[in-house]
């Protein structure tokens, strides 16, 4: 029986739409393509002719959209650590391991991946932002960016279906680096010095494990943005996200809607301070592993982060300092948790 709310809906081998709306290309073809569709995209079986899709209201409902772990600078962090065993390693084959969903992007051509890969030695493992970055002797690197969902895992994929890119390795105690991930929206590429600069060095602000008040004044002070809202653009800071975002400014004291330019000198010396503290808490903890049961580190084990969280998914939950609720209100689409008690509102946002 299909819940209340919810609807049915055919699939096709090229599912277009959003929120249930399919394409009619290819009808006679249904039960060919598995796909996904989650937050409102479709998911579909070979074993099935109907599919559940949420309602078009779901989509734009943020409360469990961004409840999903995305993987942000503690996450990507404790997957770097977790493949650390590779460094020395030798390539000696890349794959696609053979998947029925959409492929995620990987760039260049396989065969120019190849080309530039096998045979050479992995000298370093590094984290740029909450990208993965395994540096090879030749100075180029393989970039893995998780987005959503990705993992970089060493062994045991929570399943087999979702697993996207491997490389085969020789000469270390672990014969493959593999990357997976549910909703194939990640990605991996192979850069050249210069075009790791420009790509991505170049366009990201400063690692959040390297601020301070000066430099997040600097950055973000002249900002009309809302603190929360400003934190996650990884143009001025680099590596932190929704979660982490709601958790440093509880500790910060700092309303989330409080506008940058308004900040005092104070405050962003705070801010900055719980930044740093706070991931390299996180980090500790190797992550949150939250009850969607996406993230997990490199021996596909759960994060322990998610039990120290004092106001991230705590809504209506008392505060840890002085036990009022958990307020949650929407910041550019996203989730935002806090305490009205200990992060007074100000008087203009």
């Amino acid at each position: 029986m299909v819940p209340r709310g919810l609807r049915i809906g055919y699939f096709t081998s090229h599912a277009t739409g959003r929120n249930g709306d399919l394409a009619s290309k290819d009808r006679n073809e249904m039960g060919r393509f598995a796909g996904e569709w989650l937050s409102g995209l479709l998911v579909v079986t070979t074993e099935f002719r109907h599919i559940v899709t949420t309602p078009k209201t779901c989509c734009q409902d943020s409360s469990s959209k961004d409840r999903l772990t995305v993987p942000e600078l503690p996450e990507v962090e404790t997957m770097r650590r977790g493949i650390l065993p590779i460094v020395g390693s030798r390539i000696i084959g890349v794959q696609r391991p053979r998947c029925r969903l959409k492929p995620i992007a990987v760039s260049p051509a396989m065969a120019t991946f190849r080309r530039r890969t096998i045979g050479q030695r992995i000298d370093d493992v590094q984290r740029i932002g909450k990208r993965v970055i395994v540096r090879l002797t030749s100075d180029d690197a393989i970039v893995f960016e998780p987005r959503m969902t990705g993992l970089v895992l060493l062994a045991d994929p929570p399943n087999l279906q979702h697993l996207r890119f491997q490389l085969d390795l020789a000469d270390a105690d672990h014969d493959r680096l593999l990357f997976w991930d549910r909703r194939g929206l990640g990605n991996v590429t192979l850069l050249s010095p210069e075009e790791l600069a420009v790509r991505i060095q170049e366009k990201l602000g400063p690692d959040a494990l390297t601020v301070d008040g000066s430099m997040l004044r600097q950055r973000l002070g002249a900002s009309q943005r809302a603190i929360k809202v400003a934190l996650l653009d990884q143009h001025a800071v680099a590596g932190i996200g929704n979660l982490y975002a709601s958790e440093i400014l509880f500790l910060a004291k700092v309303h989330p809607q409080k506008r940058c330019h308004s900040l005092t000198r104070k405050q962003w010396d705070a801010i900055a301070e719980r930044i740093v503290e706070v991931l390299n808490e996180a980090i500790r903890y190797e992550g949150s592993t939250l009850s969607d049961g996406t993230y997990r580190n490199a021996l596909n084990k759960e994060g322990g982060y998610q039990n120290q969280h004092r106001v991230y998914d705590r809504e209506n939950l008392p505060c840890p300092q002085c036990r009022s609720p958990i307020v949650r209100i929407v910041q550019s689409q996203r989730s935002t948790f806090f305490c009205a008690k200990c992060q007074r509102r100000p008087r203009s946002t």
